[in-house]
């Protein structure tokens, strides 16, 4: 097969993407595709004429995801793009090929803008169409989606930031954990202790969306547990050696993970089917991944879903994929040759 693995974009995880698409890209190969790595916001702006010869069959460099969040504005100056979301011939290099794998995390990879300019260009693509990835994206329509199939998921509020809002109710409370509503990597969020680390956290999660989840503080556990088509992998329980499991902690290795994580099997049993639940919920397809906190009473709260799990070295589905038998190149096979919903 022709395959273009469209990576980067204009977004805050676009390291991120960047190595899950080169080692995508590779296990591709080493399957027998031949393969165009494509960061969709750069392009390709003078084509060859044969586009064929863009696809190839040799390994590509890895990208290495750097502690930092990207400078999106250094980005955007650099390329001369603006804030065109998809770049020079990018649809056209799409259209040439057998399927497109999408490998971009965050923004309008996730948020469905890209499945349904794909949609409408008539291009086979992998994961979630855009009714799941919007809804999985959007964390205030995705947990009131939670609520509505019996998917505990802790108390929230929204609050539009840049609006001047800015309290939070006494059902929520201190501690409490703050987040923009449509990041992923944790971008923006916060564990909040006190009311002067809350404003701060506030104007944070702002900085990557008007609109902010507060959610009250769950302590326990951290676990995830990833499908594949419509199977569940084992779960795995995620140990950052400090603080939480944000942006650094990671992608720079600084987080133990146990997989399968060491649970009850009636705990594993229903972390597997408040994933199927949540996953039908929100329409997705393919694959996702879910994240939720166990507690002290042995109750799991789900955090959110990821319709576009990541796909780095230290990334968690190709972890539970392996631990049910599947290799990193099967994984990418199966997924690329999958059925969408």
């Amino acid at each position: 097969m022709k395959i273009v693995v469209l990576a980067g974009g204009l977004s805050p995880e676009r390291e991120v993407s960047l190595t899950s698409g080169s080692l995508i890209a590779n296990a591709l190969i080493e399957n027998g595709h031949r393969v165009l790595l494509l960061d969709v916001y750069e392009g390709i702006r003078a084509l060859p004429e044969e586009i064929d010869s863009l696809f190839c069959s040799k390994p590509i460099p890895v990208h290495r995801v750097s502690d930092r969040v990207p400078d999106l504005d250094a980005i955007r100056t650099a390329s001369g793009n603006g804030d065109a979301l998809i770049g020079a011939n990018v649809l056209a290099l799409c259209a040439a090929a057998d399927r497109v794998f999408i490998a971009l995390h965050g923004s309008m990879g996730e948020n469905g803008q890209l499945q349904a300019t794909l949609d409408t260009h008539g291009i086979s693509y992998t994961g979630s169409g855009y009714v799941g990835s919007l809804l999985a994206m959007d964390k205030e329509i995705s947990k009131q989606l939670f609520v509505a199939a019996g998917v505990p998921t802790p108390t929230w509020v929204t609050l539009k930031v840049r609006s001047g809002e800015r309290e939070i109710p006494d059902a929520i409370g201190l501690p409490c954990v703050v987040k923009p509503c449509d990041c992923g990597s944790s971008v923006g969020v916060s564990i909040v202790e006190t009311a002067e680390e809350l404003a701060s956290a506030l104007d944070e999660a702002a900085r990557w969306c008007d609109r902010v989840i507060v959610e009250k503080k769950i302590v326990g556990r951290e676990l995830t547990v990833g499908i594949l088509h419509g199977e569940t992998l084992p779960a795995v329980e995620i140990i950052p050696k400090e603080g939480f499991y944000d942006y650094r902690n990671k992608y720079q290795g600084t987080t133990e993970e146990v997989c399968p994580a060491q649970i009850s099997e009636s705990v594993a049993k229903e972390a597997a089917r408040l994933t199927r639940l949540g996953f039908d919920a929100l329409h997705l397809g393919e694959y996702a991944r879910f994240d939720f906190l166990l507690d002290a009473e042995e109750r799991l709260w789900c955090l959110e879903a990821n319709s576009l799990p990541g796909m780095t070295p230290t990334s968690l589905l190709p972890m539970a994929a392996a631990a049910a038998g599947i290799s990193y190149r099967a994984l990418c096979e199966s997924i690329v040759k999958g059925d969408r919903n």
